[in-house]
């Protein structure tokens, strides 16, 4: 299928490419499908590109690539979802934090480590879980 963007054009997502989010992102709970689309070749970052609006995308980048201790806990995960028994970190689930670039510095960009988005790539669905242990950050430097 072909989309719009607004930052990428007009592009062609295969349908199988295709996450939903039954509960939506914090903020944005309408909007429902999403698709992850490389930043840039042999970049950490990609968007997470709403398929129902083309203004809506997220910077995004696996947690680990830069605090590769970085972890989640599962059952909290499972909780929030219906995924009993198709969850395997390492497996079919990956960890993604929005990250924020400030205009003009890009050294002090940070990301969101108390609000990940875990993606069951077995099912193609994904869902954004709030860390409430305090031991992250929303604000969490990835320049040191």
């Amino acid at each position: 299928m072909k989309i719009e963007t607004t930052r990428l054009g007009i592009i062609e997502v295969q349908d199988e490419k295709v996450i939903t989010m039954p509960a939506g992102m914090i903020g944005f709970p309408h909007r429902k499908r999403f698709v992850i689309l490389q930043h840039k070749a042999h970049s950490p970052f990609f968007w997470y590109q709403s398929l129902e609006d083309p203004g809506l995308a997220f910077l995004i980048t696996n947690p680990r690539f830069f605090l590769p201790d970085y972890g989640l806990d599962l059952q909290q995960i499972e909780r929030a979802t219906h995924w009993n028994g198709t969850m395997q970190e390492g497996g079919n689930l990956e960890f993604y934090v929005t990250v924020r670039i400030p205009r003009g510095d890009p050294r002090k960009m940070t990301a969101n480590l108390v609000g990940p988005i875990v993606v069951n790539t077995r099912l193609m669905e994904a869902v954004q879980v709030v860390l409430a242990d305090g031991t992250h950050s929303h604000r969490h430097p990835l320049i040191h």
